[in-house]
């Protein structure tokens, strides 16, 4: 059943709005605060909520308004964290706000059955924990039965309530009936009184000193019926129109029927009498001040409306009718809200309470929960300790409806365009800081707490990051600070003292090189900017293209990486890498460092490849770019090795991404692109094929093994010791039509947790099986924990200090804080070897290197070793020119006058081959300045012959070269 904007909305804030309070408090308030506080203690209630109902109107009229009420309006507007928190508390606030109004409910009995000489037990706090328990068991077969009987219900309730306040307003004309009701302090319209009483005489009840906001956190729930209507949103025809026609008119009628109550209460009624007759002589009521106690009066009996009405039982109607529907409404609003965030499961062990049962997707799973604490708060017994509780819970839910509107209008989201118009940004936030300042106001001590549990559920939903999307501001207003952050990027100079080294590394498909990744991710970890770029050296349609983008990004957040992947396509290695150098970044938010894999193959590829690995080093270098070349012994590349789920999503395109391409052509596509940066490294393909066969025998156990739930087989891999496993299986070919079959992955849970702790779980074979020891600690090389490790700086040429700055950023990482650093110099006279020494180190010094040796070579000028020249000749051999014109097969060349005219850096860097053997082979990385390979003079077999003489055999190694911009200084 759905309803209108009067009977869903109107009605419901109406009779919601009325509540306890209306009856059993405003004359209390009256008699505190006076008529004039009284009345601006009603009106500040009224700016808090009209404020809050005309934010609340424009979110929802921005868009389509399912069920959840105040949930889904702040989860859509704020995000999961803001609407998570609120939704929860305001739940909450709800069931505790039904205990309240039952707890009134009890209170109003309770002086019926004391008139009557009546009573259950004592007449105290145990008769209203018994009738209020009774009550809540009635209110709860109500809602469980339906909505339809419950908004029958609640249009009975609304009419006596009605009656009820117009038999009050009668009753202040009719005057006092008896010398009794005098006595009890109902005098009649009175100016004396009027006058008397509209000044505060707050005083001391309960042990409370009460002062205005005292009185206005009792006071408050009495407007917190405004959200009565929204919180049923999904059972309204049409929530856009009927939540703000609904509930302002709501506010307006309240509002002045308050305002009227409380002007008659207070220019009719003393605020103390004894009740004793024999104090009223000749109809006037002549007493100076209580002697004894004064139990009636506006500061000392709640029954004051009932003695004011014409009529007594119908206030005592019109009371029940008020605390009961109010009951009801607070009843079925806290299990919706409540069913709408389970649905979105975004706190954990709570989607139990998701279920509806019926057409209507009733909550009664919600409703016997509610129904639960309800009955926790209904054995307090007391309502002003309940009252001011729920206040600020509800003050919490309007500051963030406020400061949603106010920061969807702020962040400038396209996607905000509310049709109702008569709200504004900045008046929304006043209502915000309103609602906090009262807060705190009311008590600061129930405001922390309040602002505690939000942070603490939004803390919850934050970490847990829950899978959703709901184009929230937040989004909106990160994009718009992310655009601003990097326009003033654009306006601020660049100064050495901020140099980041922002790095494009050209690692192909992350997952194939994830070891030069996490090396990258080593040095810009909350640093700087990393981007990994990926050339696929085919066309690939773009619905493959957003497919790679997202397979990506979860590989990222799986290995807890901040990166960007950006992929080009061409079949061309170095015009590729050309447009990723010029095109990647945004302003000055863009790569400054580019970084590659060391060609291992460079003695077997076609001298073409070579070529463009090689040009690409150039190329970097003219755009200045610093360069960095990274080498571990057995290589980058792992896909031979690695059964990766980001290359098998890649291989495994699904038709609905495939466009007009055919499965062969992307799966084409993506093996190339797993191996499209010419980073060719080899691995020991017989021991891979040994760990492929052995997974296809797994599987082949499988088959012949139906009837047994699990079996196991012995996988051996690279040389490792066996590996018990559960049965594995292969990936299906591509071209079978399997390529969206499910894998049996071995050793691994359909749900396994993926963690950087146990690599174990973020790496796998082929077939799902688990990998070897080694091959983890390789792969988890950079990652790792170093204890006492050793980085070897071997800093030869000025390049501006890249080569000294990144050893330094390695060593301030978690993982290496342990480390050492060592820096390897270059001694221009043997002579002054001390002298240079100590230059360096004071260099050092004033460049705030941390450092544990410092050492200057000698003698690079000296000649190499026969063996070391022989292992060098050794490497040109297939590359050099014969006399007679014959070229090797690659068609790559080297000429002798070519050797001879770098003789001398030839000998240099076997000499530095040397002292790398001699210090560096136990270190965990050395860093060395790269060559710098002069144009049309060192050819690319001379130059990778270079760099396989310094690095052939050694721990990881990478080469440096800046761009000549210093990137170190002396200056703070």
């Amino acid at each position: 059943m759905k309803f209108g904007w009067k009977q869903g909305v109107l009605m419901r804030c109406l009779l919601n709005i009325w509540g306890v309070m209306l009856f059993l408090r405003l004359s209390w308030v009256v008699g505190q605060a006076g008529i004039g506080q009284g009345i601006l203690l009603i009106l500040t209630t009224t700016v808090v909520t009209t404020i809050t109902a005309l934010s609340m109107s424009a979110i929802s009229t921005n868009g389509v308004i399912k069920g959840g009420g105040t949930y889904y309006m702040i989860s859509r507007s704020l995000g999961p964290e803001f609407g998570g928190s609120i939704g929860l508390i305001f739940s909450l606030a709800n069931a505790v706000a039904c205990a309240m109004y039952v707890v009134g409910f009890c209170e109003s009995m309770q002086d019926l059955l004391r008139s009557f000489g009546l009573a259950i037990v004592d007449n105290g706090v145990h008769d209203v924990r018994i009738m209020g328990t009774i009550t809540i068991i009635a209110l709860l077969a109500i809602v469980v039965i339906g909505m339809e009987w419950e908004a029958k219900a609640q249009v009975g309730l609304l009419v006596i309530l009605l009656v009820a306040i117009v038999d009050f307003i009668i009753g202040t004309f009719i005057g006092p009936k008896s010398d009794l009701e005098i006595a009890k302090g109902f005098v009649g319209y009175d100016a004396a009184v009027f006058a008397e009483n509209f000044k505060p005489a707050y005083r001391t009840e309960g042990g409370v000193e009460h002062n205005f906001f005292s009185v206005f956190s009792i006071f408050f729930p009495a407007a917190t019926g405004i959200l009565a209507g929204a919180n049923i949103s999904g059972d309204l025809r049409d929530p856009q129109k009927a939540i703000p026609k609904g509930t302002l008119l709501a506010i307006v009628i309240t509002t002045a029927s308050y305002v009227i109550m409380a002007l008659c209460a207070g220019a009719t009624v003393l605020r103390d009498a004894t009740g004793n007759a024999t104090d009223v002589v000749n109809g006037t009521l002549e007493f100076v001040n209580c002697t004894e106690p004064c139990k009636f009066g506006l500061m000392n009996s709640f029954q004051v409306i009932e003695l004011v009405s014409g009529f007594g039982p119908l206030i005592y109607a019109g009371c029940f009718a008020a605390t009961l529907s109010s009951a009801l409404a607070s009843l079925v609003s806290a299990p919706k809200v409540f069913q709408a965030l389970c649905k979105d499961e975004l706190f954990p062990k709570i989607k139990w309470f998701a279920r509806g049962y019926g057409k209507n997707e009733e909550p009664v799973r919600g409703y016997i929960l509610t129904f639960f604490l309800a009955v926790a708060f209904i054995l307090v017994g007391e309502l002003n300790l309940i009252a001011p509780l729920i206040s600020n819970f509800f003050l919490a839910a309007y500051m963030l409806i406020n400061f949603s509107t106010f920061h969807a209008s702020f962040a400038k989201s396209i996607g905000w365009r509310p049709t109702f118009k008569y709200y504004n940004m900045w008046l929304s936030l006043v209502g915000t800081i309103l609602c906090v300042s009262v807060m705190f106001l009311i008590s600061w001590a129930t405001a922390l707490l309040t602002f505690a549990c939000v942070i603490a559920l939004y803390l919850i939903v934050h970490y847990r990051k829950p899978d959703v999307n709901w184009g929230s501001s937040t989004q909106a207003q990160t994009y718009k600070n992310a655009l601003m952050s990097v326009q003033q990027l654009n306006n601020v100079e660049e100064h050495v003292k901020n140099y980041r080294p922002q790095i494009l590394v050209l690692s192909g498909l992350p997952s194939i090189r994830s070891i030069l990744v996490d090396f990258g991710y080593l040095i810009t970890k909350n640093v700087s900017l990393l981007v990994c770029g990926h050339i696929i050296q085919s066309v690939s349609n773009q619905k493959h293209r957003l497919y790679m983008q997202q397979k990506t990004k979860e590989w990222f957040d799986d290995h807890k990486m901040k990166a960007f992947y950006a992929h080009v396509d061409d079949e061309c290695f170095e015009t590729g890498c050309k447009a990723l150098m010029q095109a990647s970044g945004i302003g000055k938010l863009k790569p400054n460092v580019v970084m590659m894999g060391y060609k291992n193959d460079w003695k077997t590829v076609e001298a073409v490849a070579l070529k463009q690995y090689f040009n690409v080093v150039h190329k970097a270098f003219d755009m200045y770019f610093a360069v960095c070349i990274l080498r571990v012994n057995n290589g980058l590349d792992y896909s031979k090795v690695l059964g990766d789920e980001l290359t098998r999503s890649i291989m495994n395109v699904p038709k609905g991404l495939q466009g007009s391409d055919s499965s062969a052509d992307l799966l084409i596509t993506a093996q190339k692109s797993a191996h499209g940066s010419c980073d060719s490294l080899s691995r020991n393909d017989s021991q891979v094929d040994e760990a492929k066969k052995n997974a296809h025998n797994a599987n082949e156990i499988k088959k012949n093994t139906k009837n047994q739930s699990s079996s196991t087989s012995d996988l051996s891999m690279m040389g490792s010791p066996s590996l018990a496993t559960n049965t594995v299986s292969i990936l299906p070919d591509p071209s079978s039509g399997k390529m969206n079959a499910s894998y049996n992955v071995s050793l691994t849970k359909k749900n396994e947790k993926k963690t950087l702790d146990d690599p174990s779980t973020l790496f796998k074979g082929p077939g799902g099986c688990e990998l070897p020891q080694e091959i983890l600690d390789e792969l988890t090389v950079f990652t790792a924990k170093r204890k006492d490790a050793v980085i070897d700086v071997w800093w030869l040429y000025d390049d501006g200090g890249l080569t000294l700055l990144l050893p330094y950023i390695i060593s301030t990482r978690r993982n290496w804080s342990s480390c050492k650093l060592r820096v390897f110099a270059l001694a221009n006279k043997k002579a002054e070897l001390e002298f240079e020494q100590r230059s360096m180190a004071s260099l050092l010094a004033k460049f705030r290197i941390d450092y544990s040796d410092l050492r200057l070579l000698p003698d690079i000028t000296k000649k190499p070793q026969e063996e070391t020249i022989k292992f060098f000749n050794d490497l040109l051999e297939e590359y050099k020119k014969a006399q007679d014109g014959i070229s090797n097969e690659g068609g790559a060349q080297i000429t002798e006058s070519e050797l001879l005219a770098v003789k001398d850096k030839t000998n240099r860097y076997l000499r530095l081959r040397e002292y790398l053997h001699e210090y560096s082979m136990k270190s965990d990385l050395v860093v060395m300045t790269l060559p710098m390979p002069r144009k049309s003079i060192v050819s690319a077999p001379l130059y990778m012959a270079w760099l396989e003489s310094m690095s052939h055999k050694m721990p990881p190694f990478l080469f440096v070269r800046g761009n000549q911009s210093s990137v170190l200084t002396f200056y703070s």
